[in-house]
């Protein structure tokens, strides 16, 4: 059984910084295009950070030059670095296969909430 579980979140300050990290169990993370997502309260969720097998990472321009998404192989987890963290950045952030027909279903995510 497929799981994946996100963990990390939090009640930062703006300018404040947290790291998200989603373990793998029943799949191999390093051979997928991973991503992470976010979606806040009345929004869609979007992709806000991707890494392919070879190691390549992609950013949607609002997180670009704050966030680093990463991957530890060896222990099947995927990271999401996040600094210089903004109120806008509250959302509740997913990890997920960016390939629509390798997505596997959603966990429960984890919650980060930007406020002074």
């Amino acid at each position: 059984q497929v799981q994946l579980v996100e963990s990390g979140g939090g009640l930062v300050q703006p300018g404040g910084s947290l790291r998200l990290s989603c373990a793998a169990s029943g799949v191999t993370l390093s051979i997928y295009a991973m991503g992470w997502y976010r979606q806040a309260p009345g929004k869609q969720r979007e992709l806000v950070a991707t890494i392919i097998r070879a190691g390549a990472t992609g950013y949607t321009d609002s997180v670009k030059g704050r966030f680093t998404i990463s991957r530890d192989n060896a222990k099947n987890t995927l990271y999401l670095q996040m600094n210089s963290l903004k109120p806008e950045d509250t959302a509740v952030y997913y990890c997920n296969m960016v390939e629509l027909n390798t997505r596997r279903p959603w966990g429960q995510g984890t919650q980060v909430t930007v406020s002074s």
